[in-house]
């Protein structure tokens, strides 16, 4: 018995070779702590750990008023809007890029250290520390390929998110005892190199 196979249909092979290949989408992973997060439901509007896909001309608000922010806090502590992540493209660069602007008027925003103050805004590194208040959210950028959207994830952190315990947790720290960073990840500097 042999089996003779003919050749592959032309709307089979054309309908293969035009489809669309899927690009990778970038992604902007936030781990969540607050002291008081068993106690209330602070981050009950959140999904966490779930990836939520979003248009880059979307400005994306965090803050207490549900209205406007798109990620909610659920705390009187926090300014109706507390700060926004607007995505943009770089001329250098063929990658999402993301700023973010200190909206509260009561509340500085730090991000790594640097502070800012109303309508303040700076570009996100890959990874920094943003804390505001009580609140402490370890930003991480995984880039992807498409312009067009961008997705989010956060992790909720039962423990505080402090540069050591970041560093501790995810990097293996050799015997010297020092802990080994990216290339991309900020650096601090000393105030009179900025």
């Amino acid at each position: 018995m042999s089996s003779k196979a003919g050749p592959i249909p032309v709307h089979v092979m054309s309908s293969f070779e035009d489809a669309d290949t899927e690009e990778t989408v970038t992604c902007l992973q936030m781990t969540l702590y607050h002291p008081g997060l068993l106690q209330t439901g602070i981050f009950q509007s959140i999904r966490f750990c779930h990836r939520e896909k979003l248009s880059s001309s979307e400005v994306v608000k965090f803050g207490r008023n549900a209205t406007i922010c798109r990620y909610t806090f659920l705390d009187k502590q926090v300014s109706r809007v507390q700060f926004s992540l607007q995505p943009f493209k770089d001329f250098s660069s063929s990658v999402l890029s993301f700023e973010i602007k200190n909206m509260s008027k009561k509340t500085s925003l730090i991000v790594d250290s640097r502070e800012l103050g109303y309508l303040n805004k700076t570009n996100l590194p890959y990874r920094c520390m943003v804390r505001f208040g009580d609140y402490q959210l370890l930003m991480e950028k995984e880039d992807g390929e498409s312009l067009d959207f961008f997705e989010t994830q956060f992790i909720l952190s039962p423990r505080p998110l402090s540069q050591e315990n970041i560093c501790a947790a995810t990097n293996p720290v050799p015997e010297n005892g020092n802990c080994s960073t990216r290339s991309t990840s900020p650096t601090e500097m000393d105030e009179n190199e900025a």
